[in-house]
C-alpha cells in the first residue's frame, strides 16, 4: 500500500476499501462487461476495466433511450384505450 494512502487512512480515521477488495471488484466487473469478458487475455488493467465499464453503461443508456423512444412512437400510433397501449404505458413507467 502506498504511504500516501496509508497516511490518509491514519489521518482521516475512516476505514477504506483494501487493495484486495478493489482487485476483487475489478475482477467482478471484468466478468460482467462483454468487451472484456470475450478477450483471450486474462490480464487487463484496472483502468481499462473501469473505462470499458463506463463505455458499456453509456451504451446501455443509449439503448434504453432508443427503446423508450420507439415505445413512445408505438404508443402514439395505437388507440389510447387499447390493450396494446396499456402494455406500452406500463413498459414506459
Amino acid at each position: 500500500m502506498s504511504s500516501r494512502r496509508s497516511r490518509s487512512r491514519q489521518s482521516s480515521g475512516v476505514s477504506r476499501i483494501s487493495d484486495d477488495q478493489i482487485a476483487d471488484l475489478v475482477s467482478k466487473l471484468q466478468q460482467l462487461i462483454p468487451e472484456i469478458r470475450n478477450r483471450r487475455s486474462d490480464k487487463v488493467s484496472a483502468s481499462k476495466v473501469l473505462q470499458e465499464t463506463c463505455n458499456y453503461i453509456r451504451n446501455l443508456h443509449r439503448e434504453v433511450d432508443g427503446l423508450s423512444e420507439r415505445l413512445s412512437q408505438l404508443l402514439e400510433s395505437t388507440e389510447s384505450d387499447s390493450v396494446q397501449a396499456s402494455i406500452i404505458r406500463s413498459l414506459l413507467m
